[in-house]
């Protein structure tokens, strides 16, 4: 699993700059249908004949694997950890009878998880391919046009609640993402 690349360069405070990071050009092009980013704990679930097989949780390198190059991946999460019982009841409120034999990458969501930021009042898991559209994109697609519009943005997923972000997703598969923090 690779990481989604921030749109934009950081200066030395870790906030975006107007700069454009090399490979991200097709965002501020137009190109890709812009998502919700969803603020939570990103998990991996195995479904098998409409039951939850096997519950993985995303493992970030240290430093020293960062500057080695090696990717996030993830592990198995431990319904016997104190650390995963979060995930497990966003796994447990999940109904996934309809969903087909596969592996899915979700957003586990709600309370004791991120803080909660969307006002849930159950946790769930969120399957990345089913994450909200906003309804309406804009262009052109500039710094300044994309930081007003993740600072003014409202959930689609929990309306009255500000959204986490912006994934952008690019019909090659690419992604490119920007938070509210990142300003």
């Amino acid at each position: 699993m690779k990481k989604i690349e921030t749109i934009f360069d950081r200066d030395d405070r870790f906030r975006v700059t107007p700069r454009v990071r090399v490979g991200c050009e097709w965002v501020l092009a137009g190109e890709g249908v812009p998502t919700e980013k969803l603020d939570g704990t990103n998990v991996r679930l195995t479904i098998e004949n409409g039951t939850i097989a096997h519950v993985e949780k995303r493992k970030n390198p240290s430093k020293e694997e960062k500057a080695q190059g090696i990717e996030p991946g993830y592990i198995d999460a431990n319904i016997d950890d104190p650390q995963d019982k979060h995930i497990f009841r966003a796994v447990e409120g999940t109904d996934v009878l309809s969903w087909p034999n596969g592996v899915y990458e979700c957003e586990a969501i709600g309370p004791k998880i991120q803080g909660n930021p969307l006002g849930l009042e159950k946790p769930v898991c969120y399957p990345f391919k089913d994450i909200p559209l906003l309804l309406e994109d804009w262009m052109p697609r500039t710094f300044d046009n994309i930081k007003m519009r993740v600072l003014n943005q409202d959930s689609v997923y929990s309306p009255g609640c500000p959204a986490e972000g912006i994934v952008f997703h690019h019909p090659d598969g690419r992604m490119a993402k920007i938070k509210r923090k990142d300003f």
